[in-house]
């Protein structure tokens, strides 16, 4: 979020920018893959269903890159077509999410070890 609201704000430029963005992509992509196949393998089926789609839609955006492009985050094609504008909204819907999980876990840990 920080970065891309310093490519909005025009304090980076538009390929360090993208570079930074899309070193990330693929730890994100296998670490909500890894976690979603954990929640399907533990049982937890809420757990799984709610990061099923997130996970999905990580797959879809990284399988979807066009040929030529740098990655998800394309410094000659961030600017085209309000891709600045959904990525942000990407990224704060994401950061809700995660935020979200975070709490959901950490009552899990705080019920199961009460339980035990």
């Amino acid at each position: 979020i920080i970065t891309l609201s310093d490519l909005e704000c025009d304090y980076i430029n538009a390929r360090s920018c993208c570079s930074k963005l899309n070193k990330w992509v693929v730890p994100e992509l296998i670490g909500h893959a890894v976690v979603t196949v954990l929640m399907l393998i533990s049982l937890h089926w809420f757990m799984f269903l709610l990061n099923l789609p997130v996970a999905t839609w990580n797959i879809y955006r990284y399988i979807m890159v066009p040929s030529g492009n740098m990655g998800v985050f394309d410094p000659t094609e961030i600017h085209n077509r309000g891709q600045l504008k959904s990525h942000m909204k990407e990224a704060m819907i994401k950061l809700g999410f995660h935020l979200l999980c975070f709490f959901m876990y950490l009552y899990s840990m705080i019920l199961a070890l009460i339980n035990d």
